[in-house]
């Protein structure tokens, strides 16, 4: 198989040049998850309860613009690659993997938040651990979703796939390895508390969050490499997306020790 330069950027989501019922939920449920952002903000304007010195509601309000994301690049990446994984079944379950493993992670943050208790490392009561273990098991599965993804795209790829597709299986295969990876570690290490940097809230080192980011959002980034890369670097575009492929890889690698400096 060969990688072309010149396929077209825009492809629409089935054969019937219609968006599938699948991406259509998706993009539906991202609505929603933002409308629910939305509404968490307007209460966190009225609460000023805090857990370790952070607002309670700054966490479910970040899953949910997350999980909005999220859903919304699942489609765009079906679409920019030119795949036809829209048209078959198989793309309603993952949506439906995606969705449900998301939605109990929201409900469960948000749940806890209304209580004035935490969502992460909640052990309290035989129900608030086993609570977290499920979160951490829907955590596991919604990112799972992204591999699932990855392989649907890559054994249906044409004779001649773009590089856009290239990047599009690379940037969902790193965010289900780099994700459970440091996820896994973040399950066992608890980051420090305070507000760390601003807007984003973590620190720098002793947190497995910088990294957990990097890995979640190579969903999004990696292919945008690509369509830059297809779009500036010419016949050098599949060697452009490589370099920096390595390069986020090794980003990740670098937050992924920082997050052991300072930990007693």
């Amino acid at each position: 198989m060969t990688i072309s330069n010149t396929t077209p950027l825009t492809a629409p989501l089935t054969r019937t040049g219609m968006l599938s019922t699948p991406s259509l939920v998706l993009l539906i449920y991202g609505g929603l998850m933002l409308l629910a952002f939305f509404m968490a903000f307007v209460v966190s304007l009225n609460d000023a309860r805090t857990i370790r010195d952070v607002g309670i509601w700054i966490k479910p309000m970040k899953f949910m613009a997350a999980t909005a994301i999220f859903a919304w690049t699942s489609v765009w990446v079906v679409m920019i690659s030119r795949s036809a994984v829209a048209a078959t079944r198989v793309w309603g379950w993952i949506a439906a993997l995606l969705i449900s493993t998301s939605l109990f992670e929201v409900i469960y943050i948000t749940y806890q938040a209304a209580q004035g208790s935490g969502s992460h490392y909640n052990i309290s009561t035989p129900l608030n651990a086993a609570l977290f273990a499920l979160m951490g098991i829907a955590a596991v599965g919604l990112v799972a979703s992204q591999a699932w993804l990855a392989w649907e795209i890559w054994k249906r790829r044409t004779q001649q796939y773009n590089v856009i597709t290239l990047g599009v299986v690379i940037g969902l295969s790193f965010t289900f390895l780099f994700s459970a990876i440091s996820g896994f570690l973040l399950g066992g290490n608890q980051p420090p508390p305070g507000q760390g940097l601003p807007f984003l809230g973590w620190h720098l080192f002793a947190d497995i969050r910088p990294a957990h980011f990097v890995g979640v959002h190579a969903q999004q980034l990696i292919p945008l490499i690509g369509l830059l890369a297809l779009r500036f670097a010419g016949k050098h575009a599949k060697q452009t997306l490589l370099v920096c492929a390595v390069l986020y890889a090794l980003l990740w690698v670098v937050l992924t020790g920082f997050s052991f400096v300072g930990i007693p």
